[in-house]
Formats: structure tokens, C-alpha cells, sequence
């Protein structure tokens, strides 16, 4: 069941087209991942979701309304993290949920659970007392998230969540993801790090220049490219009668040695692999190590766009 319908979204800027007939289905309990440089469209999108931009043309529905009319009672139900931080500095980490919480009317008992349960999924129950502008910039965006899901919401948006912080922050914020989605809480999630895409995400669009090229989970998108299965394999004493023999299989569509190194590139991983071992053992060959490099989003994001999302 999706839970977010885009057709056919138009949104202009003078004359610049940032979202230009964008189509995507969003299903219902998962991690959608929305990858593209930064300009792509993709905070673009976030906002029309959000409800801070209205489109030039076409439909969004959420929870099956359409969001231009029923804008009020799909926020209830929506949790926002934006790119830019959206805290007060000035005030204390509880005073900040305090009033973010009394933006939904979440008072009394229920504001303390809440408050007690944002802090603790956040790590942050011992700087309720701090204000955030002693904070380090991961702090402050595990504020932010914290801030996002006091009203428990069915939906949360996260606008590249993870952008200028540690690497510590960051892996707590992606185990948060999970655990948020574990419960239930489908997430969009927009980011230009492809390596989070890949562990977070179920589904994944990839956007270029206002556009959604290519849609779909992480297998099928995996196929929309020439990338291949690249097998490694480091032997003992490596002869050029097994190379020939492995050449000639069925599926394998280079082969590359250096010393006692091959690297064999196949359309057919799972019968090619056990034939490989099986000429290299009936040539006496000892093998010291297997590594097997399957396609990444970051090759399908390339052979796509003809461009890097590493930063």
C-alpha cells in the first residue's frame, strides 16, 4: 500500500525547472531513499511534502488525501528534519521539545513520556538541562530528530539528516532510522551520500536535474546498468592453462591476471564462481583468498549520470 502518490509534479523558479514531471510511489512502513547532487530537486520535493512550497502543477496525495486541500491534517501526522537545523540555541534541550511539543498540543503526563522517550532514543536525556549551542553539530541534529517525532507521526522526512557531522553521530542517526522504521514509521530520506542509501534504503529514486530517472529497489535498480559481479581471487601458483579454461566459460566476460592475482568479471556469478574453483582445483592451484564485489548504487548513480556522488 503506498502511502505517498507524486504525478506528474511541476515546480518552477523563474525560469528554472527544479521538479519536471516527477512521478514516485512510496509504499507504506519503508525506507525510501531519494538520492541526487545537491540542486537535483531533491529538497525541493521534501518541501512540496512538507507543505512549505506548492507545486506549479500536478498531484501529491498523502494517507490518500491530496495535500493541497488537506494540508492541516496531513501535518498532524508528519515528522520534518531539515537540512538546515531547526533548533533554539539559546534555551535548553527540554525547553526546545517543550515547545515543539506544544506546536501538536501534547501536554501534561503525555508531554513528559514523550519528552522522556525522545531524549532517551536520542541519547540525549542527560543535556535536557544544556542549551544546543554548546553542542556539537551531530548533538544538534539528534535534537533535531528528537524534535520531529514528539507527536509520533506516520510519516518522518529527513532532508540529508547527516550532512556536516562525525562519523559517530552519523552511524547513531542511520541506527535510529532503522529503529524508527522498525516501529512502524515509514521515513523518506533524502541524501548525496550513496553509501547510506544502500544500507537504509528498501526503495530508491535517483534524481537528476528535476527529474526521477530511475525508481525502484535496490536489486532492480542494479540491473539498469552493464555493472557486473567482479570476482577476485588470489592464488599460490596461478598457471595460464587455467586462465585459458576460465576464459572460455560461459558468462565470463574478462579475465585478468597479475602474478598470482585474477580478476574475473561474470554475468553469472552463482555457476560461474563453482566452476572457477572447480578448474582451479583440478589444476592444482591453491587459493589464499575469494573476494566477489557486487554493483554498487554509486556505479548505477555513474552509468546513469555520467557523474560522482562522493564528496
Amino acid at each position: 500500500m503506498d502511502i505517498i502518490n507524486i504525478s506528474n509534479l511541476v515546480k518552477r523558479f523563474g525560469n528554472i525547472i527544479a521538479l519536471d514531471n516527477v512521478n514516485l510511489n512510496i509504499p507504506k512502513n519503508e525506507i525510501f531513499g531519494l538520492i541526487g547532487a545537491n540542486g537535483a530537486g531533491k529538497s525541493t520535493i521534501i518541501k512540496i511534502l512538507s507543505g512549505l512550497l506548492r507545486p506549479d502543477s500536478g498531484n501529491v496525495h498523502i494517507f490518500g488525501m491530496d495535500i493541497i486541500n488537506n494540508a492541516l491534517k496531513i501535518k498532524k501526522n508528519i515528522g520534518i528534519v531539515p537540512q538546515d537545523i531547526a533548533i533554539y540555541e539559546n534555551i535548553s534541550t527540554r525547553e526546545n521539545l517543550e515547545f515543539f511539543a506544544s506546536l501538536y498540543g501534547i501536554r501534561g503526563k503525555t508531554l513528559n513520556t514523550r519528552i522522556g522517550d525522545a531524549l532517551e532514543f536520542v541519547d540525549l536525556f542527560d543535556k535536557q538541562k544544556d542549551k544546543p549551542k554548546s553542542f556539537s553539530g551531530g548533538m544538534k541534529r539528534k535534537l533535531n530528530i528528537a524534535c520531529s517525532i514528539l507527536h509520533k507521526p506516520d510519516i518522518l522526512i529527513m532532508d540529508e539528516p547527516t550532512v556536516g557531522i562525525d562519523t559517530h553521530s552519523r552511524n547513531q542517526i542511520i541506527k535510529s532510522v532503522k529503529k524508527l522504521n522498525s516501529q512502524g514509521m515509514t521515513i523518506v530520506y533524502t541524501t548525496h551520500y550513496i553509501d547510506e542509501a544502500e544500507e537504509l534504503c528498501n526503495k530508491v529514486g535517483i534524481i537528476d536535474n528535476g527529474k526521477v530517472i530511475a525508481c525502484g529497489n535496490k536489486s532492480e535498480l542494479k540491473t539498469l546498468t552493464d555493472s557486473k559481479e567482479t570476482i577476485t581471487i588470489d592464488t599460490v601458483n596461478l598457471e595460464q592453462k587455467a586462465i585459458n579454461e576460465i576464459k572460455k566459460l560461459k558468462g565470463i566476460l574478462n579475465v585478468a591476471s597479475d602474478k598470482n592475482f585474477l580478476n574475473i568479471v561474470t554475468s553469472n556469478l552463482q555457476n560461474n564462481l563453482q566452476d572457477i574453483l572447480f578448474i582451479l582445483f583440478q589444476n592444482n592451484i591453491t587459493i589464499k583468498n575469494v573476494n566477489i564485489e557486487q554493483p554498487t548504487l554509486e556505479s548505477v548513480y555513474l552509468a546513469l549520470t555520467g557523474k560522482s556522488l562522493r564528496c
